[in-house]
């Protein structure tokens, strides 16, 4: 009897270890388990507000590109061809450095990605190298066909945009999980 109680003794000791042992690990386990998931979660937050910024000074700078462009209201109410060609000469000095603002900022962007909105920045910028030689064309020439050229290169750079935007906050979006 004394046998039994001493084996009965035996097993229940090396159940509780074995119960200890098998809890430890699913204990280990879910800390772990646990551990990866809030570091992607802050992994994926800061590439989310890492982008952000990103995609906020493309717009940002797209944005300072279309001031200089909006300028052709001033140009179109000139009173004379002199003061349209200084207006335009004006706006094509300025022009330059905010295209090569707006080429930091898609360098930027294909960076951060996704590939979708690098390739829509990148059509931005495409785009509003295209105005550049049609404001410069305007100027010592106001004539329809050249304002023609223009105005819609200047809608290519602006649905290039709204494109980019649109993706940028697609990108952006949380999805409920």
């Amino acid at each position: 009897m004394a046998n039994s109680g001493l084996w009965v003794g035996v097993l229940t000791a090396l159940t509780a270890l074995g119960a200890s042992y098998i809890t430890a690990r699913a204990t280990s386990r879910a800390a772990l388990v646990q551990a990866r998931t809030t570091a992607t979660a802050q992994a994926l937050r800061e590439q989310r507000e890492r982008r952000r910024a990103t995609y906020r000074e493309m717009m940002n700078r797209a944005h300072a590109f279309s001031e200089v462009t909006w300028e052709i209201d001033a140009v179109d109410a000139a009173p004379d061809r002199h003061t349209k060609d200084r207006l335009l000469t004006r706006m094509y000095e300025r022009i330059g450095p905010a295209i090569g603002a707006m080429n930091r900022a898609t360098h930027e962007v294909r960076l951060d990605g996704p590939a979708e909105v690098s390739a829509a920045a990148e059509r931005v910028r495409q785009a509003a190298r295209g105005v550049q030689p049609r404001l410069k064309a305007l100027i010592g020439d106001g004539g329809p066909e050249r304002r023609a050229e223009y105005d819609a290169a200047y809608v290519d750079f602006r649905d290039a945009f709204m494109a980019f935007v649109g993706l940028a906050r697609q990108a952006l979006e949380v999805e409920e999980g």
